[in-house]
């Protein structure tokens, strides 16, 4: 008869693997940001690599003129790329049960009972902390770099590895109620004024075809952008709604409402072009179930999930922040 562990471990390893593609479906699942990504085939999965390199097109071609017979054409070299370069970050959560839970459950019913519970709650814990360090500075240890390092409250800073004070280019766009884009004094948020910070946000990174199609509003803005619409509420129809997220309408946008227990910070919004927004993964650690561990000094088993990611952003000047 196969003991406790192995029938655990077994339970486990086999729920884990065989239902890997639908944990990373799960996690994105859990997030809006991470939800759209996904649709818009923004999560990419590579194969390795010390770094993650992001190319960049940051100016356009300077040999463009306009001539006539026999003007000298201009064929000088363009500097037009370059690369933002992210660290890898890991992450780990671990499926556990001492050898007294396991004796006590020993029955094959219970083993599996208990299984299913620490694996729940295991992914649980993950999706969550994903999701806190989505919306993160980046600042803690090993922290993937969130939208607030991405699409910083200042708009500068240095992400990726480039200094955007030295080259404002890539700068992200900040609205700010204490000091508005359109001049003039401070504005009050409220339902009367939000969409009066929303406007020159929203036409600060509108480019051509290029133009934000996902605005996420903590409680307070998304409270006033909502009462601020009247009876004329336009819920969205995309699949922002069957996946369970509380969202209206802005122009081309759809904007979402996410919690401060999100890891969501208060009085902000973020106006977010797609496009230019991505989370890379390493094929080897994509919520990957490794092997049982046993601890040398306590009667326990241990299997561990781990992620090794980032977020990337490629065009910093196509995003947005507002914030009181």
């Amino acid at each position: 008869m196969a003991s406790p562990n192995a029938v655990f471990t077994e339970m486990v390893t086999t729920t884990l693997r065989q239902h890997g593609k639908e944990l990373s479906d799960i996690v994105s699942n859990n997030n809006a940001l991470l939800s759209r990504l996904k649709q818009k085939k923004m999560m990419e999965i590579i194969d390795g690599g010390y770094e993650i390199a992001i190319p960049l097109e940051y100016a356009e071609n300077s040999t463009y003129q306009r001539y006539s017979g026999y003007d000298v054409l201009n064929i000088n070299p363009s500097d037009v790329f370059t690369s933002a370069k992210f660290d890898w970050k890991n992450q780990a959560v671990h499926v556990t049960a001492n050898g007294t839970e396991l004796r006590n459950n020993s029955g094959k019913n219970q083993i599996i009972k208990l299984a299913k519970s620490r694996v729940k709650n295991a992914i649980r814990t993950f999706k969550n902390n994903m999701s806190q360090d989505v919306y993160s500075d980046g600042t803690a240890t090993n922290q993937i770099n969130g939208l607030q390092a991405l699409v910083s409250d200042a708009g500068t800073g240095t992400v990726g590895g480039i200094n955007s004070t030295t080259y404002a280019w890539w700068q992200n766009v900040v609205q700010s109620a204490a000091s508005p884009l359109q001049g003039g004094a401070g504005i009050t948020p409220s339902s009367s004024t939000i969409q009066s910070l929303m406007l020159p946000l929203w036409l600060e990174l509108v480019r051509g075809e290029d133009k934000p199609d996902l605005i996420l509003m903590d409680q307070n803005y998304f409270t006033f952008y909502e009462e601020s619409l009247t009876d004329l509420k336009r819920y969205t129809s995309s699949d922002e709604g069957k996946g369970g997220f509380v969202s209206l309408k802005y122009k081309t946008a759809d904007v979402v409402y996410d919690s401060s227990d999100s890891g969501m910070p208060d009085n902000h919004m973020y106006f977010l072009t797609t496009d230019y927004i991505g989370v890379t993964t390493h094929k080897d650690a994509n919520m990957s179930t490794l092997e049982e561990k046993s601890s040398l000094n306590q009667d326990a088993v241990v299997i561990p999930i781990i992620n090794q990611c980032n977020m990337t952003v490629s065009n910093r000047a196509r995003h947005g922040v507002g914030k009181a």
